[in-house]
């Protein structure tokens, strides 16, 4: 019989949820069965979780977990009896390729062991030093060999071995919400940030075909595929916008027009969140980026809907927001050339200061209702899977 290799994995944030914690734990082991798959058993333990696949499938077993949010770390790790002599043997198996000083870190969540932890970090590390004439070095050490004694059997990993995981909360901790998805950098950060703190998103897109392309559709989903990979399969309205478009050019002030359209896109993104009961909508907006960004402009246009509007990247520069998306792995798409549907018929001057009152009056000779239920009526529903 083939020995399954085994991760121990950590969490940080779920550990301060007190009486719902447990709620929390639950929830986490079962985003890992998810990322990982029928053929991967995930045990639940006091404290952390355990996985355990067949070694064939262990480096994509370390890249899936890197992707789950609620981890804050995991290691691949040695199995060894309570007895000190046979957790330093798995020890110094794996300090053979990490040459320097080393430093031993124990802990145990059996209280009932015969020992303390100190205890144990002195006797293990006291075999390795006789065993290799090492040198223990407590601050600084070149390597750290961490031993986690649970019930009747301890787990032997080295700091070498620990992989950081994105950190957060299990997706499905927190309420679903709707994000404007446009096929750009912005965006997919925002989802990804509100996926790690544990909301399900679910995405609108909106287009202008045949005025414009559709490559911010394609590349819509390509980033969703990718995004895909980190909070699961996802669903996608797509939305044309022309003819809404169409009717505020010929009949609303110019400078409006690109606020006016993305007051018509909060509109329909709320019917999808009242369909998808999701609790608030979500954007890639940054204080200052464009003109439609400032803090008046920002105010006037979420004042077109009942609901909450966040703003995960409010705070954020361009060059920050690049990094992030270039570390979830959509920023190689997001480059890519496109026309999005806000350059179909974009004012020359656009207003930087409007007012909620303005952009009524702007709007004041256009059927709402109508175009909103026009749009929406023409929406379509896409899946979207992870695509490694």
């Amino acid at each position: 019989m083939v020995t399954p290799v085994r991760f121990l994995v950590h969490y940080h944030e779920i550990g301060l949820k007190g009486k719902n914690r447990r709620r929390f734990e639950q929830l986490l082991a079962q985003r890992l069965r998810d990322a990982l798959g029928p053929d991967t058993t995930v045990r639940l333990l006091h404290g952390r979780l355990l996985v355990e696949a067949e070694p064939a499938r262990a480096a994509e077993v370390e890249e899936r977990l890197a992707r789950v949010f609620g981890v804050a770390y995991f290691a691949r790790v040695r199995t060894a009896p309570v007895d000190f002599g046979r957790v330093a043997e798995a020890a110094l198996e794996l300090l053979e390729a990490r040459p320097g000083s080393f430093r031993v870190r124990a802990k145990r969540a059996n209280k009932r062991l015969p020992f303390t932890s100190p205890e144990a970090e002195r006797e293990i590390g006291a075999r390795i030093v006789a065993a290799t004439g090492r040198p223990v070095r407590l601050k600084g050490a070149d390597v750290e060999v961490f031993v986690e004694f649970y019930e009747d059997e301890a787990w032997v990993f080295t700091s070498a071995q620990r992989t950081p995981g994105p950190g957060g909360l299990p997706v499905g901790a927190s309420a679903r919400v709707v994000v404007l998805i446009s096929g750009g950098i912005d965006s997919p950060v925002a989802a990804w940030r509100m996926a790690k703190r544990g909301a399900r998103p679910v995405y609108v897109h909106f287009h202008s075909y045949p005025h414009t392309s559709l490559d911010s559709l394609r590349k819509t989903v390509a980033e969703l595929e990718v995004l895909a990979r980190w909070h699961g399969p996802a669903k996608l309205y797509v939305v044309p916008l022309a003819d809404v478009q169409e009717q505020i050019f010929a009949h609303s002030p110019e400078r409006y027009r690109t606020l006016l359209y993305r007051r018509f896109m909060y509109r329909i993104a709320e019917r999808a969140a009242a369909r998808e009961g999701a609790g608030a909508l979500v954007t890639g907006d940054a204080l200052g980026q464009v003109a439609s960004q400032t803090l008046e402009n920002l105010h006037a246009v979420e004042r077109a809907v009942g609901m909450t509007v966040l703003r995960p990247l409010i705070g954020m520069d361009k060059t920050e927001v690049i990094a992030e998306a270039q570390k979830i792995g959509t920023y190689a798409i997001s480059i890519l050339p496109q026309q999005d549907c806000c350059s179909f018929l974009e004012p020359k001057r656009p207003a930087t200061r409007s007012t909620p009152e303005q952009l009524e009056r702007a709007e004041s000779d256009l059927d709402v209702e109508a175009l909103v239920e026009q749009a929406w009526s023409q929406a379509e529903l896409r899946r979207i899977e992870p695509q490694d």
